[in-house]
């Protein structure tokens, strides 16, 4: 008698945070009217602008996205909508930019229910310091109450973690999975990718470093350049990626002309302009944020127009 054994089919192997969380991943611009009110009908208009020039992922809630300003019910309502709009057609990372452990903690338990790949957290950003080990405890608390992988988001001038901080979170809390560097200081970059394990992923938010960031082997990017204009920071990702280091330098040039003239104090107004040349409703910075002038116009469309025709 002859038996027949049915061939399993071999599980496909889970995706590494590595492969979730890695080349162009742009901040989404908060659509406000000039009233500081959410457009919510433009928020798919720029989720399929991003998605369509080849974007690996969309973060919701940075400070490109005017993060710091949205109440906990904005912030549930623009994460569900970016939600919808997305339909899993790539990773979305939830930012976080709140000062305690419970808040965050609350913003997060109300996306539940929603496929959120990872957390984007800044370390708290009013006056007052926590401790290097309060920090950890930061971290750990948010991870085993939601369960979802932490990107730390060192961005905070006066809370600004060391390399070896991070380090210690990542090896405390392995629920911390990496962190979005957004120091000009590109020793750091280096540092953290000679010291960082092979689960964790070093992003850079470093505008005028992309190139030298990803020539390191950064694994991809959280930044002002890659919500303005995607396509073009795609396609330089991908010159170092297949290490074509002409094209990649020459892209490199020509953002960084961009990068220059781009004020910071008033960085996602420009960013807004920067989407509306490119096709997307024209929207607004919310108060007190200064609006794009036309003095700033007249100085990105030069430099946005050498981008634009790479």
């Amino acid at each position: 008698m002859t038996t027949t054994t049915l061939e399993r089919p071999v599980a496909a192997k889970p995706a590494s945070i590595r492969d979730t969380l890695k080349g162009i991943l742009p901040p989404f611009t908060m659509p406000f009217d000039q009233r500081g009110e959410i457009v919510f009908s433009a928020i798919k208009e720029q989720v399929d602008f991003a998605v369509g020039k080849g974007v690996n992922g969309i973060v919701v809630g940075g400070s490109t996205g005017e993060g710091h300003t949205l109440g906990a019910g904005e912030f549930i309502k623009v994460m569900e909508a970016s939600h919808e709009a997305l339909a899993g057609r790539r990773p979305l990372i939830a930012g976080l930019i709140v000062n305690s452990t419970r808040e965050a903690i609350e913003r997060v338990k109300a996306l539940d229910g929603m496929d959120i790949a990872a957390l984007q957290i800044t370390p708290v950003h009013y006056l007052f310091k926590p401790s290097a080990q309060n920090t950890v405890e930061h971290f750990r608390a948010i991870h085993e109450a939601t369960g979802i992988p932490i990107l730390i988001y060192n961005v905070i001038p006066w809370n600004y973690l060391s390399v070896d901080l991070m380090l210690q979170v990542m090896k405390e809390v392995p629920g911390v999975v990496g962190m979005k560097q957004s120091s000009g200081d590109l020793k750091s970059v280096s540092d953290l990718m000679g010291s960082v394990s092979d689960q964790n992923v070093v992003l850079s938010g470093i505008d005028a470093l992309l190139y030298p960031s990803f020539a390191l082997g950064a694994h991809g990017a959280i930044s002002a350049l890659t919500a303005a204009v995607p396509g073009v920071t795609v396609k330089l990702w991908n010159a170092v990626q297949s290490k074509d280091f002409d094209t990649a330098l020459r892209i490199h040039n020509a953002l960084n002309q961009l990068w220059n003239v781009l004020k910071h104090d008033n960085l996602p107004a420009c960013v807004k302009y920067i989407q509306h040349r490119q096709g997307l409703g024209f929207f607004y910075a919310r108060a007190p944020m200064d609006q794009v002038s036309d003095e700033q116009k007249a100085a990105i469309n030069p430099a946005l127009d050498r981008v634009l025709a790479l």
